[in-house]
């Protein structure tokens, strides 16, 4: 049978009943949540006069009310996609959008705008409780090579839907005589195609059916973010998508006034700005596949937050020293070649956020357990919000302060860095995939074959043949996991390298003839990488080849195996050796660089597993000799 993966690319997920109604519900509902915030607030800002709610706090108003039940229910939806079959919460969270959206119909008609406020506060709920339902229902359909492409297809679909929401809702609204009937039509008629979608999306089993709900927000929500923090790279990982949050919303909430303020353009113009913004989201989180090769690529976080900050800050050049003049139309806006700096920069700021998000979104549902799965989302999206709230009193502050809207995004573009260079020394795996992904990107051109062979779950130990200094690296760049490496201490005296691999944990093991204590230590930990279910490597020629040839390998292995009888994969490295990272020029590697320009080819080769029994030094290097071979 064709693995579930193999298709040629992420698009064609829409085709396939595990993924297509389920993304066809969540881009209906993202859209609906937008086409009636957006039509409501044009309403009231443009179309009545509200004593208790000036049209300048309306927008401030609905996105707060709308904001409100994920820091009030989170915590409790989490808990009940966790206990309930998934579709069953999918059709409930539809039945309730079409109840809400036949309430706001009769608000549109009669203009009552407490209901309407209460709808805003209702669709907050439905969008709660929905939340940790999308992300924890993707794991349970998708593989581990699919997650990526799965959360491009989300990401660049919710951005879409609520671009396409905020249109709509503007335009219809704005008809004379009419607008309340045709938004009132198009918000039910939207919610009821969303619940006949979410009739095809297939069941999916409960995680955890038998836990108790509990239903302080407060207690729970606390209990989430502890259960987060006991996977360090999970709860770093949430902490950085709800810094994404905090980073696109002081752009979106400032567009308006960047628009008219700053760039002298129409409404039209701010529209603009959104459209760029949303398309750039995105086009790079559908990017994140292809540059991924469909695994799950922390390495791209880095790069994303890298993009983030170099164009936010030039944005702020872009956009500082803009002559000032009347309001121009689009045409006129993009008849100033000044403009079209600033459109390029947000564009490139958006992309970057997307390849920033995509990879963190799947690492979570990747790296949680499948019990705690949706709990660990819903204190996600609590995060999300709290720091959304923060970004609005931050740039509200500088404002009042005096700052100018290109000052504000200077200083969130530069905040960015300093966040990334904390999260990613806190969090060495995002700093090495990223030196994994360059090198066999650019200095490399990595052929990886047989991967399926490397295990997703559960521990085991991968043999490859040792070629170069960066034999590690180029493991790491191929692995859907995170690897230990018990590696020669002769290499951590190497510059950089050996700070790497220190920083990443590796494992210095010398001869047991040289320091047998250092040795015993080694084999020490080792065995707790094993025993907390780890992929562990090791190199067992000992050391670095010298000439090309594949070595005899040592019995230390077998050491691990006596205690740990732990699947063994066997791996080859090839190509790599002429390199400069490898041993040629009388035995010094590193010694001219460039040695075969950019973009070598290498490649690795991962053979099936064997059984823990069956293993012998010999027969390990006679399945490296022949794939090195093949």
């Amino acid at each position: 049978m064709t693995p579930a993966h193999e298709h040629p690319n992420q698009f064609a997920l829409l085709a396939q009943r595990r993924f297509g109604p389920f993304f066809g519900v969540q881009f209906l509902g993202a859209g609906n949540d937008n086409l009636f915030k957006f039509a409501f607030t044009v309403m009231v800002t443009y179309q009545m006069q509200v004593a208790w709610l000036p049209a300048s706090l309306a927008g401030l108003a609905i996105g707060a009310l709308f904001i409100l039940p994920f820091l009030l229910f989170s915590a409790t939806s989490g808990q009940l996609a966790d206990k309930l079959e998934k579709t069953v919460l999918i059709r409930f969270v539809k039945w309730l959008e079409i109840a809400i959206m036949a309430l706001a119909t009769w608000g549109f008609l009669q203009r009552d705008v407490p209901v309407l406020l209460a709808c805003v506060f209702l669709m907050g709920l439905h969008s709660t409780l929905f939340g940790p339902v999308k992300f924890a229902y993707l794991p349970q359909h998708l593989s581990e090579r699919e997650l990526t492409g799965g959360n491009g297809m989300i990401e660049m679909g919710t951005f879409v839907a609520i671009l396409l929401g905020q249109v709509a809702g503007g335009l219809l609204i704005a008809l004379p005589g009419t607008g309340a009937w045709w938004v009132s039509a198009a918000c039910l008629g939207v919610a009821v195609l969303g619940r006949l979608m979410a009739q095809a999306v297939p069941l999916s089993p409960a995680t955890d059916p038998t836990l108790r709900i509990n239903w302080n927000p407060f207690t729970e929500t606390w209990r989430n973010l502890k259960l987060a923090h006991e996977n360090i790279v999970v709860f770093r990982s949430l902490l950085g998508i709800s810094w994404m949050w905090f980073f696109g919303a002081v752009f979106l909430a400032q567009f308006p006034s960047f628009a008219k303020e700053v760039l002298h353009g129409d409404e039209h113009v701010a529209s603009l700005l959104l459209v760029v913004f949303s398309v750039g989201v995105g086009i790079g989180a559908l990017m994140c596949e292809v540059l991924s090769r469909r695994h799950v690529e922390i390495g791209l976080v880095p790069l994303g937050a890298i993009g983030m900050s170099v164009f936010a800050v030039d944005l702020y050049f872009a956009s500082r020293a803009l002559p000032a003049s009347g309001l121009m139309t689009l045409a006129q806006f993009f008849g100033r070649p000044a403009h079209l700096r600033v459109v390029v920069d947000l564009g490139l700021l958006s992309l970057f956020v997307g390849l920033f998000s995509v990879p963190m979104y799947a690492l979570i549902q990747l790296r949680s357990q499948a019990t705690h799965r949706a709990r660990i989302i819903a204190a996600n999206n609590i995060l999300n919000a709290l720091f959304i709230i923060a970004s609005s009193l931050g740039a509200g502050a500088l404002l009042a302060a005096g700052w100018s809207v290109p000052e504000v995004f200077l200083a969130v573009g530069l905040l960015n860095a300093v966040v990334g260079i904390y999260i990613f020394l806190i969090v060495p795996e995002y700093l090495l995939r990223f030196v994994a992904f360059v090198l066999t990107r650019c200095i490399y051109r990595l052929r990886v074959a047989g991967d399926e062979h490397i295990p997703v779950q559960g521990a085991a130990l991968l043999v490859c043949n040792h070629v170069s200094y960066v034999d590690a690296v180029i493991l790491l760049a191929a692995s859907p996991r995170p690897i230990r490496f018990l590696m020669d201490q002769r290499i951590f005296a190497t510059p950089v390298l050996g700070w790497l691999f220190r920083l990443g944990r590796a494992i210095p093991v010398a001869a047991q003839r040289d320091d047998p204590a250092a040795y015993e230590r080694a084999f020490a930990a080792a065995r707790r990488v094993l025993d907390e279910g780890d992929l562990l490597c090791i190199f067992p020629e000992g050391g670095l080849t010298r000439d090309g040839t594949l070595g005899e390998f040592k019995g230390g292995l077998m050491k691990l195996l006596q205690t740990h009888p732990v699947p063994v994969v066997p791996l080859a490295l090839r190509h790599l050796w002429g390199s400069f990272f490898s041993r040629i020029e009388g035995g010094r590697a590193m010694v001219r660089p460039l040695r075969r320009g950019l973009f070598s080819r290498v490649g690795l080769t991962a053979g099936p597993a064997l059984p823990a029994a069956e293993v012998t030094p010999a027969l390990l290097r006679e399945r490296v000799a022949a794939l090195l071979a093949g």
